[in-house]
């Protein structure tokens, strides 16, 4: 059966988060947060979510700098991305994590989740935040930066301008 779902992994260097689309890809729940182990583990184990949960397209967090450059953290990502596309049969998209772990964090405060618990989901809540933005940006037609592609040309030195009126 074809996927259907969108899966969005946001990549730490001890956990990834994980989060997951509705089948009409409106709405993005939090899946899982799992430690980093090997790599060939961590790709094994995306291998059985995306068959498990039938995913069409996984969305990785790029950790872009605020400034819009590439750090050792993106090159680092961007290598995971590759290891992925070579494993997988479905496409791999990189998208801009800017922000998201900081506006998890936001948010499990604001609801009273305590600092220990916090530390265990706030992974996959990002990962469900990314998801989001990606899949409001495919009804709005944002950019979105394809793995293959070099990402540092395709970011604007400043954010673009708002299109609301001030």
């Amino acid at each position: 059966m074809a996927g259907t779902r969108i899966m969005a992994l946001d990549p730490g260097t001890k956990r990834i988060g994980v989060a997951l689309s509705d089948e009409l890809g409106w709405t993005a729940q939090p899946l899982e947060t799992f430690e980093r182990r090997t790599l060939a583990q961590d790709v094994a184990h995306i291998q059985r979510l995306v068959r498990e949960h039938e995913v069409r397209e996984i969305v990785m967090g790029l950790p872009i700098r605020l400034n819009g450059s590439l750090g050792p953290e993106a090159e680092s990502v961007q290598q995971f991305i590759q290891q992925l596309e070579q494993s997988l049969t479905v496409p791999v998209v990189a998208w801009d994590e800017r922000l998201t772990t900081k506006s998890a964090e936001e948010l499990l405060i604001q609801a009273n989740v305590s600092r220990r618990k916090r530390k265990g989901i706030v992974d996959r809540i990002a990962a469900a935040i990314l998801l989001q933005s990606y899949l409001h940006s495919l009804s709005t037609g944002e950019a979105s930066f394809p793995a293959g592609e070099s990402v540092s040309a395709s970011i604007p030195a400043e954010p673009p301008p708002s299109s609301e009126e001030p």
